[in-house]
């Protein structure tokens, strides 16, 4: 080997090293960003002079674009080359990020972030799948899933730290900046990136992805519509369920002609498959519910900034982050159904055991044991869900069936967002006006008027806003509302908490099913999917 040969080996490699971590910090931009927004609510909403449910409803709405085009655009980036699927997430999502920075109002905030930004991220996951599985080839992809896989983990664990740092001591639009400064990196080395060329079928399937699109945006959009007090809640959610009927039934017809379909319906006569999926979803839901509405009880009732949230937080994700490595290494012989099973039993009992403590806590304090206890049974899954769910898939498919399993997950999200967070916010709403009219301290005369002052604002007021508000009243009186406040700021995060624990009580009920499943050792393509 001559010296320039050896030279250029030497820089091939530094590039493909190099290029790996690019990967990995798109990945960990993708994870932070929805971190950002949790720990921030009481920030944006006082800033933007915007509520408590929209901006809830924006960062719901955001999971939900995402997880209904990722199949969808998928296919796109097959159609219009991996590469350039990959930059146009990335600008997108930097459209998304900037936009924060600059935003007036909750408007430009749901256009940008929530529909440009989760399109963007819909784009930016399956292209990256390819483009690692074809720029690194044995160790060396592998070891790239890995970083990325990792990436991703060490976002979810210091997401909720770093926002409420930045937000706290900086602005919460700094983060977002933050964002777009590192995505100017990222594309200022597109130049590491091979593209992956796309040799299948180009035909699409439209029907199918209009199909799938009002499947999952129907059922989300309704709880949406329903919490902001908006009309055809009911015709939102029938169409969106009978939409995902009429999709499951046009892949089955479609399969059988011979046709392309949007996703392989074959998949799902795998029951490890099936089942994973379904696993997936619900971790994704118990996950989405407790990361809507922990944050929104900190910084209403105990009237936490942004770093106070973040610490109270960090139980749940560092766990959580630290669980997931350590059964990735040591699981040994145990089997992946087995450990589903504890993480599913540890991330139900956790959250069962906040609802007695809600309205005891004084502080984050409280919480931490439930939490730990909540994270070590989310690390659980996410050390094997992906792995049980793509062991059964050969490598021909492998990527559709990674973006079928990224599409759950952030359905799951998104769902538990929208719904646990409206739950909460309907029920403090509902609760607030209840505990006014059978208030036996507030006069009869007062009681219409101070509910309908108070009924839409106390889903952002903690008691010191409330404070101000009611100054002019008898002391009794103001007493009596800031009681009223408290006592239902408390019942609407336990009826909150109610949808990841029944989201983790049925993940334990379908592990049961995994349990009666053999074994499946996953290919090596598998293993690689599972990790990014």
């Amino acid at each position: 080997m001559t010296d320039d040969a050896a030279v250029d080996g030497t820089e091939e490699g530094t590039g493909n090293r190099r290029l790996s971590l690019l990967l990995a910090m798109a990945m960990f931009v993708l994870v932070v960003d929805t971190s950002l927004m949790n720990v921030s609510i009481s920030n944006v909403v006082h800033d933007l002079g915007t509520t408590v449910s929209a901006v809830q409803s924006a960062i719901a709405l955001e999971a939900l674009i995402s997880a209904a085009f990722i199949l969808i655009n998928s296919k796109v980036g097959d159609l219009i080359g991996r590469k350039r699927a990959y930059i146009l997430g990335l600008l997108a999502y930097a459209i998304g990020a900037l936009a924060m920075t600059v935003a007036q109002g909750i408007a430009a905030i749901v256009i940008f972030w929530a529909i440009i930004g989760g399109l963007g991220a819909s784009l930016l996951l399956p292209a990256m799948q390819s483009l690692i599985h074809g720029n690194f080839e044995g160790a060396a992809q592998k070891k790239t899933y890995a970083l990325v896989g990792a990436s991703a983990a060490i976002a979810a664990a210091v997401g909720p730290l770093l926002g409420g740092f930045l937000t706290t001591y900086l602005s919460w639009r700094v983060g977002f900046l933050l964002e777009v400064l590192v995505i100017a990196i990222i594309l200022s080395q597109i130049k590491l990136v091979k593209d992956v060329p796309y040799t299948g079928d180009r035909h699409f399937d439209i029907v199918g992805a209009i199909l799938s699109v009002i499947g999952m945006g129907g059922v989300v959009l309704g709880i949406l519509v329903w919490q902001e007090g908006g009309d055809y809640v009911v015709l939102l959610i029938v169409l969106g369920a009978l939409a995902l009927a009429a999709f499951a039934r046009w892949l089955v017809r479609r399969h059988r002609e011979g046709k392309v379909t949007v996703l392989d319906p074959d998949l799902f006569r795998l029951p490890h498959f099936r089942l994973g999926i379904s696993a997936q979803t619900l971790q994704n839901i118990t996950l989405g519910g407790a990361m809507i509405a922990l944050p929104i009880f900190l910084q209403i009732k105990l009237e936490y900034n942004a770093m106070q949230t973040g610490l109270s937080l960090a139980p749940l994700s560092l766990t959580m982050f630290a669980m997931a490595i350590l059964a990735g290494k040591r699981s040994g012989h145990r089997r992946s159904a087995s450990v589903i099973r504890i993480g599913f039993a540890l991330s139900t009992l956790g959250m069962a055991l906040l609802i007695p403590i809600v309205p005891r806590a004084s502080s984050g304090w409280y919480l931490v044991v439930p939490l730990m206890i909540a994270g070590a049974g989310l690390g659980l899954l996410v050390s094997q869900l992906n792995n049980y769910t793509l062991a059964p898939i050969d490598e021909e498919r492998i990527s559709e069936a990674a973006g079928v399993n990224s599409a759950a997950g952030s359905f799951g999200l998104s769902f538990g967002l929208a719904m646990a967070g409206g739950i909460l916010l309907a029920t403090l709403s509902v609760a607030f006006t209840n505990m006014v009219n059978d208030s036996s301290v507030i006069p009869a005369s007062q009681q219409q008027q101070i509910s309908k002052t108070l009924e839409h604002d106390a889903e952002v007021m903690s008691n010191t806003q409330l404070e101000e508000l009611v100054k002019h009243e008898p002391p009794a009186v103001q007493a009596e509302i800031l009681k009223i406040n408290t006592d239902s700021t408390n019942l609407a995060l336990q009826v909150g908490l109610l949808i990841p624990i029944l989201a983790g009580g049925l993940g334990l009920v379908n592990s049961f099913r995994m349990m009666r499943l053999p074994d499946i050792k996953p290919s090596a393509a598998a293993e690689a999917a599972a990790l990014g």
